[in-house]
């Protein structure tokens, strides 16, 4: 019967295999050495959050009304291109033999796509690029289309159709991204990007309370935070590692450095967030986690946090949750941050599961 058994499982895994590999050869143009790894951005579309590039920009997909918006002025040609995932006639594209620098943004969003320094000449009749400015700028789709396996790559913020991706393209990336001159828009390097092209006006922010995992876990969930960081900052020792700050003497404190597009939360909402993830009455320690490195700490990247941040804690001490309950957190400005080490980061989007919110 274990024989049975075996076999019937070997099987499988030879057929699960097989599967897996016809599907990675229909992909291969998909694994490209400029994808990001996994991390705190890596969010799912349609998960209700804004969508962050690593470059900083918004790339939140687009509702449907909207892309009919900006379609409106678009010729039949783009039209045809871009929503209809037509092709151009290959020598015809007017940014085929573009030599200018600059950057090449979507025709339709303006989302940056490729820069010049990634444009080479491939004798293919289309603009050619070997990699996009950023990786989380570009959709993939597996495209059967006229009897053949291609990649598609779509525009990650409105869905346009770009064209096509090779794995016939030079170093570093072995990549050919095929681009139709319709799709894009190109601008010199001498001219300013309009604001839909541009990078979010980010703001920071750090706070320190616990376990680093755990706070790094709970902003990353906020709708608007676009990256958050472990880390240790307070203390007097330059770039301390965790075994240091873990003996206590190095006076820092394990904070997390939260950098947010302050047109989707504000520093007072992440005041409010930051007092649902930790008991800040406690003094250094949070549950489990006793030492000065657990403390409740605000870190005031400038003078107007500094001033919400301490009328906000005095506004929250007269409040009936508090009405008992001594409020221990510190509000300082914010010295130098250091970046915990590489096994710290992301912690729980990493290895799954999530620190529980306090009960008091």
């Amino acid at each position: 019967m274990k024989i049975v058994v075996l076999v019937v499982v070997a099987v499988c895994a030879a057929i699960a295999l097989a599967v897996s590999a016809l599907w990675a050869a229909g992909r291969g143009a998909m694994r490209t050495q400029t994808q990001p790894a996994a991390g705190s951005q890596m969010r799912r579309p349609g998960d209700g959050r804004p969508l962050y590039s690593r470059s900083g920009h918004d790339i939140t997909p687009l509702a449907p009304a909207r892309v009919d918006e900006l379609a409106r002025d678009l010729s039949p040609e783009e039209r045809h291109i871009l929503l209809d995932k037509g092709t151009e006639r290959p020598f015809c594209g007017r940014l085929l033999d573009n030599r200018e620098e600059g950057t090449y943004v979507c025709r339709l969003c303006g989302l940056p796509l490729f820069s010049s320094d990634a444009k080479f000449k491939s004798g293919t009749g289309w603009p050619s690029f070997f990699r996009p400015v950023d990786a989380m700028h570009i959709r993939y789709l597996r495209d059967l289309s006229h009897g053949m396996v291609r990649t598609e790559i779509q525009c990650a913020r409105c869905g346009s159709h770009l064209g096509h991706v090779f794995d016939d393209g030079p170093p570093p990336t072995g990549k050919r991204y095929c681009l139709n001159s319709a799709s894009l828009k190109f601008y010199a390097a001498s001219a300013e990007l309009p604001p839909e092209s541009r990078p979010v006006a980010a703001e920071t922010a750090y706070f320190a309370g616990g376990c680093f995992w755990g706070i790094e876990d709970r902003f990353q969930q906020v709708p608007g935070v676009m990256d958050a960081v472990s880390g240790y900052q307070g203390g007097t020792t330059t770039r301390p590692t965790y075994k240091e700050v873990c003996t206590g003497r190095t006076g820092h404190a394990e904070t997390v450095r939260v950098t947010f597009d302050p047109k989707r939360v504000t520093y007072r909402q992440l005041l409010e967030w930051f007092f649902r993830f930790h008991d800040p009455t406690t003094l250094n320690r949070q549950g489990p986690d006793v030492g000065e490195q657990y403390r409740s700490a605000i870190f005031a990247a400038t003078d107007a946090q500094l001033r919400e941040a301490k009328a906000f804690i005095e506004e929250q001490a007269k409040s009936d949750r508090f009405r008992n309950r001594k409020i221990v957190t510190q509000v300082v400005p914010a010295g130098p941050f250091y970046e915990a080490e590489d096994y710290h980061q992301d912690y729980h989007a990493r290895h799954g599961g999530s620190c529980p919110l306090p009960t008091f």
